[in-house]
Formats: structure tokens, sequence, C-alpha cells
């Protein structure tokens, strides 16, 4: 706890925060340091102030006690910061923001970016959410996580801004080890089926996630694309939309997926020839079309049983064909050692270079 408690203990609120977002191009800043619910620091922060600083350590006697809930650390908690409401609150300031933009200055373009607390355990869904559904905590978690969606894309009508802007909506990894294990235990829900592996695996349970983007204007309606798309490539595709140009040093692993987006490039024409993926232990995997090879063994994150086996246990590596085996399920390592070798010599100099977009 050396850099959690102690170190939160340790700052002086009187002060502002010296390279807060707002410092990095963002006019406005409404949220957390971390993990809203999880990590040492349970108090807003906004611009670069934490108005209502926090005064005793969290007490978890009165939060909810269930398999969902375990993932609070002893941290500094403010009066003002409601563990159970945190989404609501943000919904609301996202909702204000909008609203006062419009209002503003409606013929500008913006920006907003909103990260959700849910589903991110612990599981602590709002008052008005708790019981409505039939799959526990966990499962009203996912529920007010759809009203949140629901309730900005309202307000997007509301304002009559709906065909202009572009939404996206995804997640940083696939689901937790323990929400993923009770879920099925609990209520016969998977939510990483039928892939292999969970958060911080470098299998397709880790990495693959939703990736849902809708602009009335750009995107047909019910399109959809086989490509493969890595939530680097955000920060070109909005460059593009905005017609800003990239300096080499910054984005090194972001591809501009605009005309895909807007359907002026062929679907057979890939924008992505390479896909780098990352565990938890930095270990690193590379995908190439169907292929998908691991250079390493095992999930390159959690230890735990997947209950399957590797059927190559004397290769260094992990070869899957993901068009033919989804679930990972065979190792191709020595069946297609050309293949292996191939994607773990491009790792390599991709690796080496410090890049996998090519020189702007």
């Amino acid at each position: 706890q050396k850099n959690g408690l102690e170190a939160v203990k340790r700052i002086d609120y009187s002060r502002s925060i010296p390279d807060a977002p707002i410092h990095r191009g963002f006019d406005q800043f409404f949220g957390t340091a971390c993990c809203p619910t999880t990590d040492w620091l349970y108090a807003w922060i906004e611009g670069d102030r934490v108005p209502v600083p926090p005064t005793q350590i969290i007490d978890r006697s009165a939060l909810p006690q269930h398999p969902y809930s375990r993932d609070n650390r002893p941290g500094m908690i403010a009066p003002d910061f409601d563990l159970e409401e945190v989404d609501l609150v943000l919904l609301d300031r996202s909702k204000q923001f909008l609203r006062d933009h419009v209002a503003q200055t409606p013929d500008k373009p913006f920006f907003l970016f909103h990260s959700a607390q849910g589903v991110h355990l612990p599981s602590f869904p709002a008052n008005r959410f708790k019981g409505k559904t039939n799959a526990g905590p966990h499962g009203d978690f996912i529920f007010e996580l759809d009203y949140v969606v629901g309730e900005l894309l309202k307000t997007l009508d509301e304002l009559d801004v709906t065909d202009d802007t572009l939404v996206l909506f995804t997640s940083d990894n696939g689901p937790e080890v323990t929400s993923v294990i009770n879920m099925r235990g609990d209520y016969q829900h998977d939510g990483a089926r039928p892939w292999r592996g969970m958060k911080r695996d470098n299998w397709e349970g880790g990495h693959r996630v939703p990736m849902l983007a809708r602009w009335p204007k750009q995107i047909s309606p019910g399109s959809t694309t086989s490509q493969t798309f890595c939530l680097t490539d955000i920060m070109a595709t909005c460059a593009a939309i905005v017609d800003a140009d990239l300096p080499n040093d910054a984005a090194e692993d972001s591809f501009n997926f605009l005309p895909v987006l807007n359907g002026s490039q062929p679907h057979d024409q890939s924008v992505r020839d390479f896909t780098l993926h990352q565990t938890i232990s930095l270990a690193l995997a590379i995908r190439q079309g169907p292929w998908k090879y691991l250079d390493h063994q095992g999930s390159g994150g959690n230890n735990y049983d997947q209950a399957l086996e590797d059927t190559a246990t004397n290769a260094l590596g992990q070869l899957y064909n993901l068009s033919s085996d989804p679930g990972e399920t065979t190792n191709l390592h020595f069946e297609h050692p050309e293949v292996a070798k191939r994607l773990k010599s491009k790792l390599a100099e991709l690796r080496e270079s410090g890049r996998s977009v090519p020189t702007r």
C-alpha cells in the first residue's frame, strides 16, 4: 500500500493537478483519477482540482456484500462520493455538457469521452436498478449501463444532433474473471462465450469486445464489417474526420478506419494487415487474417485452469486459425511452422521499430 493508501494520504488537495486532462487538450474534465469504485482515491476531480477532498478511509460495512462486490481497495473517500451512484452522476454531467454545448456553440463540433463505471467490478448498481433483472447485481449493473447509453442517445435526439454525430460504443477488454465464473454458476450466463480466456489474457476472450458505431449521415444502418479494428485506431480515425495531421511520433499503432465507416473503401480491402495484442504481463500476440500467433505459452495473463490443454505442449508459442477454430482449442504451431515463423518474425520487427503504422 506504499503507493496506494499511503500515497493518497500524502496528497495536498489545496493544490491543482499539474497534468490533468485539461492540460492535454480537453476543455473540461469531470471524473476520477482511477477506476471510480476500485482504486485508492474515491473522490471527484473537476478540471484540475479535487473540489471535495477525501476525509476518511472507506468503510465497506455499509456497502453491498456479494460475490460481485469484492474489488474495493482500502483508499480514502470524499463525503460526496457515493460508490453506488457513480454512473448516474457521470451520466448527468455528460448530458449537461451536451446541452450546454449545443445551446452555446451549436455550429461547433464536440468530442465527449464518457467512461462508465459499469460493468467494472465491484458490481454496484444504483438503487433504482437493484433487482431489475433476474441475473443478480451484475445483471442489474449491465442493465444500468444499457440505460446510461440509452439516455445519452436520447439526449442527442432531443438536441437534434443525432444525424451528424458519430457514436462509438466499445470496451477496453473482455469480461472479468470472477464475474464470468460467478455468473456461470449463479445464472448460467457466460460473458466470455464462445471465446477462450477472459480479461488480461491474450486469447480471444481477453481482447474480442463489442465495437458499435452509429453515424446516420455516414454509416449505413445495419451494416457490418469483418475487418479487425483495434481501439488504438480511434485516434487516427478521429484525426481523419476533422482533417488533422498526426505526427510520426504519435499514435504509432493507429490506423484510419473512416473509409470503412462511411463505405468509401471496398469491404475486401483491409485497412490493417496486422493487429497486435498485449496482456497485463506485457506478453504479445499478433494477428493477420485468420491467423493468430501468441509469442508465449499459456494465457499470457491469468493463472487459472482453462480446462483446455495446449495441443502442442512443447511449443514456445501458440498458433490458431480463428476462421476454423475461433475457440482457440488447437495449437497449430507444429502443423504450420512456416506461418508461426513468419508471424513471430513480423512481431519482432514491429517490436523493434516501436510502431505498426507505416511512417506518415
